[in-house]
């Protein structure tokens, strides 16, 4: 490294104080949909349950095992899925997609993604940081194949 120059740090204070927030599993009065996702790059794991009234998501519980990034990013996630359809979470999951691969205006796919910049340029990251919006997705998927 050139002398003068400091790298940017991988975790920041945003991205450490979201994966600290992270809450425990909710214990919900009913599961109406529930998934599981593991990424293939990191090991990351995730089991989430929704419960919905009429399409929409009410209330979530989720047990992460992730890196910061997907502990910051299962922050995220959770702290605005309450109101969420399943097009919506569709919709924002290709965001996220396109905003990790270098689509900036992309940013507004999900409030508070931009605390999660510095993984943008780790290929390695995304993953861990796709897999809360993938299992938001897919237990919402599984409820509503209940539902039908």
């Amino acid at each position: 490294m050139a002398a003068g120059l400091v790298a940017a740090p991988l975790y920041t204070r945003d991205i450490l104080r979201l994966a600290a927030s992270l809450s425990e599993p909710a214990v919900l009065a009913r599961i109406d949909g529930a998934a599981e996702r593991r990424s293939s790059t990191c090991g990351s794991h995730i089991i989430l349950g929704v419960m919905m009234v009429n399409g929409a998501v009410v209330a979530v519980s989720q047990r992460v095992e992730a890196c910061a990034f997907g502990q910051a990013a299962a922050a995220l996630m959770v702290a605005e899925a309450v109101g969420r359809s399943g097009d919506e979470v569709r919709a924002a999951l290709a965001g996220v997609e396109r905003w990790l691969k270098g689509d900036d205006a992309a940013v507004a796919a999900w409030p508070g993604l931009a605390a999660l910049d510095p993984a943008r340029s780790r290929f390695g990251r995304h993953q861990a940081i796709l897999l809360p919006f993938a299992a938001l997705l897919g237990a919402i998927e599984a409820a509503q194949g209940r539902a039908g």
